[in-house]
């Protein structure tokens, strides 16, 4: 411990792993590496096809390289400490350590809420009005988006760890995770905690919040589009274009938002239900993504097929 008067703060705090099942944590960390290695090989390959491939240079596949670079970096952050743990048992991690490690989650994980957003304002521009799409959505204007995505997250962010350094620790030192939350972090502390609540909830409306909402403006004002096409096949095929996006914001809100509502409101929530929460939010989506616009995506799924050819020839 440092001690200064009457401020304490901790060296370091304890992780934890998968509550009630540590003597399994060796076992449980096989599943871990097959999501982290999907993770890993998944996104690369998505940044590589796309890099090597000139048809799919368009603002939809940008947009998809960010948010595999930003599936990159979530999977980055959290992988040393989680399997760290479940294979070394190593639970220790510094204090400032800990804050650097919670404000880069934060930070991809509010750009990745921002890329969805601008993937869903691309699919509207795509279906809405076809004619003006490439000419609104230029190379330029893509990477000035990305810009602006990667400043708000780091701007809104960075007061968090300072409101966390302020506050005084004393007494419990146990992280809810493998790796290191806010929320977690915060309630650790002994002292008055109202500023760091009201500014985590107000950067989470006015960024994430904002973002979900109008994701879902965007879907209603593509739906409406969509059932004025005359043909039922221009329908399905305007359709089958989202579908990719849909599943991408699905897996990646639904936990998100039972995350956040559990570590504010769930008191009472078991420890495994919370970690099992924490795990989907931070591992799934950056494991699924890629397979799922391998999946649904014919011209990526040519491209690698090409390429896979390319390299047996």
């Amino acid at each position: 411990w440092e001690f200064n008067g009457s401020f304490h703060q901790p060296s370091a705090f304890l992780m934890m792993g998968i509550p009630g099942l540590e003597a399994l944590h060796p076992w449980i960390s096989i599943p871990f590496c097959a999501l982290y290695l999907s993770a890993l090989l998944g996104n690369c390959v998505i940044l590589f096809i796309i890099r090597r491939t000139p048809s799919l240079h368009e603002p939809m596949y940008y947009f998809l390289c960010m948010l595999a670079l930003t599936d990159l970096g979530l999977a980055l952050c959290t992988l040393p400490t989680t399997l760290g743990l479940f294979w070394f048992g190593a639970r220790r991690i510094g204090f400032d350590a800990c804050l650097a490690q919670m404000y880069f989650i934060h930070i991809l994980s509010f750009i990745e809420s921002s890329v969805l957003l601008a993937m869903a304002f691309d699919r509207f521009m795509a279906i809405s009005h076809p004619l003006r799409h490439a000419a609104i959505l230029t190379r330029s204007t893509v990477l000035k988006i990305g810009l602006a995505i990667v400043l708000r997250g780091v701007l809104s962010l960075l007061p968090i760890p300072f409101l966390l350094r302020r506050l005084t620790y004393c007494g419990r030192t146990e992280l809810s995770h493998s790796f290191c939350f806010h929320p977690d972090i915060m309630n650790l502390a002994c002292a008055d905690i109202k500023v760091n609540v009201f500014y985590g909830m107000i950067i989470l409306l006015s960024t994430v919040g904002t973002d979900f909402i109008f994701i879902v403006l965007s879907y209603i004002l593509i739906i409406r589009t969509v059932l004025s096409l005359t043909t039922r096949e221009e329908c399905l095929k305007a359709l089958n274009t989202c579908v990719s996006h849909i599943c991408a914001v699905l897996v990646f809100f639904i936990p998100m938002i039972g995350l956040s509502m559990i570590h504010r409101f769930g008191k009472n929530v078991p420890p495994l239900v919370n970690t099992l929460v924490a795990y989907t939010y931070l591992i799934i989506p950056p494991a699924l993504n890629p397979v799922i616009y391998s999946i649904k995506s014919t011209h990526i799924r040519e491209a690698l097929l090409r390429a896979l050819c390319r390299k047996r020839g």
